[in-house]
This record gives structure tokens, sequence and C-alpha cells, in this order.
């Protein structure tokens, strides 16, 4: 039969359960802090990774916003740059033909230079036309001029061509316009054909078919031109 326990070993056995008790609910907090301390640990590292991430996309995305504005701004000012350059040349280029222009006339004062100058005019239109008969058109001025000057087309002509003759006349009905400022146009093809050279239509060729030479023995060869003229 069971002895009943004495006051001091109820009390002690109250004791010894207290103590067990409180050793549990230590262990069982401690595990819980650790516990929550692990996962605080991994939750602030995600974040961090989270944050780090979005302020890298940020960084990034605002990096390359600032590479393009840079090229941007660049190429803007490349670009007016090179409108600047190119609206200087041209300023020049038609300064220069236009002082060519007002010069036309100083070729016609000199007569026997302005007549070697008509005969080379006729014949290069003898020769591109090779017919046995044209028409010379010429301002009223020059008539005398010309008229010398057709002499000699013929004759050269004739001689170049193993003596092959041509019919050279002065079309004294149909004269250069007022304005023109020397030259000879030649006509063949029964009139339908017109190889103009006067003064003014041979400067006129210099400023279109023949300004990609004029521009590179003023300016130099542009390297970065990928078409020509």
């Amino acid at each position: 039969m069971a002895h009943a326990m004495s006051d001091d070993q109820v009390a002690g056995e109250l004791k010894k359960m207290t103590a067990f008790i409180r050793q549990e609910a230590l262990e069982k907090a401690k595990e819980i802090q650790i516990k929550a301390d692990e996962e605080f640990a991994i939750e602030k590292s995600k974040l961090v990774r989270q944050e780090t991430s979005s302020i890298d996309s940020q960084y990034e995305k605002k990096f390359k916003q600032a590479g393009m504005s840079q090229q941007i701004t660049r190429s803007t000012l490349a670009n007016k740059t090179r409108i600047k350059v190119l609206s200087a040349r041209q300023e020049l280029l038609d300064d220069l033909f236009d002082k060519a222009r007002s010069k036309l006339g100083d070729h016609t004062k000199d007569k026997g230079k302005y007549q070697n100058l008509c005969k080379n005019l006729i014949l290069e239109g003898l020769y591109a036309l090779n017919e046995d008969k044209v028409v010379v058109r010429a301002r009223k001025q020059d008539y005398d001029v010309v008229k010398k000057a057709m002499e000699g087309a013929k004759d050269e002509y004739k001689m170049s061509m193993d003596g092959r003759e041509v019919q050279v006349e002065l079309d004294e009905k149909n004269p250069q316009p007022e304005g023109c400022s020397g030259g000879v146009s030649v006509v063949g093809g029964g009139g339908r054909i017109d190889i103009n050279n006067t003064l003014d239509e041979r400067l006129k060729f210099l400023e279109t078919d023949a300004l990609p030479m004029v521009r590179t023995s003023l300016f130099g060869k542009n390297e970065n031109r990928r078409f020509h003229d």
C-alpha cells in the first residue's frame, strides 16, 4: 500500500515539475527564436536581392537612356555641323560660278583668241553631228569673227576626216538671244538637233555634270561619301 507523500515531498515534486516545464518552455522559446531569426534572415536576404535587382535594373535603364541621349545629341550636333559645312561649301561654289558668269564676256575681247575659241566650239559640233551640212548660230556682234572661225573649222575638219568636206552656214535669221555671253550653236538634223556651245551653256555644264570634279578639286575627296554624282 502506497504511503501518502508528505508536504515536503509534494513540494519537492512540484518544484521538479515546475523546473522541467520551465526548461521545456525555455528550449521551445529558443527553438522558436532560432527559427524566427532564420526566417527573418531568409526574408531579409530575399528583400535585399529584390531591391538590389530593382536598383540594378533602374540603373541599367537610366544608363541606356543616357547613352541613347548622348548618341542623339552627338548625331544632332554632327548633322548641324555637316549642314553648316555643306552650306558654306555651296555658297563658295555659287559665288565661284557667279564670278565666272560675270567674266564670260571677257573671253570675247581678244578677237584672235575668241575666233580660235569659236572655231573649236564649231569643230566640236561638227564631230558630234557628223553631217554634210550644218548651221551655225551666233550673236550679231560676233558674225565677222564667227565667219572666220567657220572657215577654220571646215579646213581642220576636212584635214582630220581624210578629205571629207562639210558645208557650214551662218544662220543670220536666228541670232543668239540678247544677253548671250558669246559662243555658238551648231544645228543639224534639219534643225532638230542643236549642239548648244554658247559660253553660258558651257558654264551650266560645269555647274551640273562637272560639279563633282570641281568639288573634289576645291575640297578634296570625301571619304565618307558612298554615292557620287
